[in-house]
């Protein structure tokens, strides 16, 4: 399977220069290629194949004295700007067929120089190497210093360039690996994605939160306001600008850290893990959506997926309209809906006490197919509690357990 290694580079000044020529010549590329076809839709004429354009907004162009300077940098980076714009062009019609799997591609669009990620692509064609001392060499660009945390498990295949919204760049590496097998273990888990805890296990661990978005929300605000004051088109404007991106950078690289940790562990503790297939993209639309985004659910089944598959572990997803907070773990028996503030519920069938995440949990994993007991739901006897309508009137200062008050 392939993987991608990324790592922090440090180009100096010259070599900062050259990799903004070389951003910059890539994406008037992509552009001029993009327009071509774009006319040729709008005259109703065929689209221009790969070798046609790739002479049109390269070879022809470099000839001319308003596209020179794109003989500057590595003719194999213009070559991959062009075969992105294929990739983005056919997953637009698989998407309008319906063909794709996912969210819906929209049609490319024009590249500009204030996007927030630049980024080059060098292929094995273009001769770039490690260097015996530690050292990225890119053709046309030089030998750039690689902050390295760990070796690569092969010889990677092409290296892309990135320049995120902080300034900090970035070498990312796709190489080929062979999926590490852990040894079997007889643990399974279900998990549980929420708020108020970011995961909760079917064996009865809660996972914090950590909130960073939210806990950093202070300086970001003070950042923002600084922003806000600058005159547009200042140097000063451009410097609070990198401190507001420095920012969220620094809040994404530690969600991403804890994705990766969490990840890492549940899958090496357990042999199969199922998670609820969550509809992320509704979510976002709600009044819950920045504590959403905070969490970054969608990020960590990623990390889930491919780390199951590279470690030779079962990974499940659950149908989203599994009734898994209304269903007794104990006895199967669906109790119906329940508003959010019902934490702890009592089934009316078989008298079970039962946390409403943990039993969520274990739901997920039965009905994953994994054989969870319901036990780890924390699971205690009862007496099974009156109907709603014969419950007596709760008092202030009691919390509620459906139907039951408690002291």
């Amino acid at each position: 399977m392939q993987l991608r290694y990324t790592f922090r580079v440090y180009p100096n000044g010259p070599q900062r220069a050259a990799l903004s020529r070389a951003f910059g010549c890539a994406r008037v590329v992509f552009n001029d290629a993009l327009r071509t076809r774009k006319d040729a839709r709008e005259q109703g004429l065929p689209f221009p194949k790969a070798g046609e354009l790739s002479r049109q907004v390269i070879t022809e162009a470099k000839k001319t004295g308003a596209r020179a300077w794109l003989g500057e940098v590595s003719a194999v980076v213009l070559q991959q700007s062009l075969r992105d714009l294929d990739t983005a062009y056919t997953n637009f019609f698989a998407s309008l067929k319906g063909t794709r799997k996912g969210p819906k591609t929209a049609e490319p669009r024009f590249k500009s120089r204030k996007d927030s990620r630049q980024s080059v692509r060098f292929t094995r064609n273009a001769r770039w190497k490690i260097t015996p001392g530690g050292d990225l060499s890119l053709p046309k660009i030089g030998k750039v210093r690689v902050k390295w945390s760990r070796s690569l498990p092969s010889v990677p295949s092409t290296v892309s360039v990135i320049k995120d919204a902080a300034g900090r760049y970035f070498a990312s590496f796709v190489v080929e690996t062979e999926p590490e097998t852990l040894p079997a273990v007889e643990s399974v888990v279900g998990i549980d994605l929420g708020l108020g805890h970011f995961a909760v296990l079917s064996d009865g661990t809660k996972i914090s939160s950590p909130r960073f978005l939210r806990r950093a929300e202070k300086k970001l605000k003070r950042d923002q306001r600084s922003l806000s004051r600058k005159a547009k088109g200042s140097k000063n404007r451009e410097k609070a600008r990198g401190k507001v991106a420095c920012a969220h950078a620094r809040v994404a690289d530690a969600r991403r850290e804890f994705h990766h940790q969490l990840s890492t562990r549940i899958i090496r503790e357990n042999q199969a893990v199922a998670v609820e297939d969550l509809a992320v993209k509704g979510l976002a639309r709600t009044r819950l959506a920045k504590s959403m985004h905070d969490a970054g659910w969608s990020a960590f089944v990623a990390m889930l997926e491919y780390k199951a598959v590279l470690y030779g572990r079962v990974f499940v997803r659950i149908g989203r309209f599994e009734p898994t907070s209304q269903v007794c773990s104990a006895c199967g028996v669906k109790d119906g809906p329940k508003p959010l503030h019902v934490r702890v519920w009592q089934c009316r069938a078989c008298g079970a006490v039962l946390d409403r995440d943990i039993n969520a949990a274990v739901n997920i994993a039965l009905a994953a197919g994994l054989a969870v007991s319901a036990c780890r739901a924390r699971v205690r006897p009862g007496l099974v509690p009156a109907q709603r309508e014969e419950a007596g009137t709760h008092r202030d200062g009691r919390t509620t357990v459906v139907g039951i008050p408690v002291p």
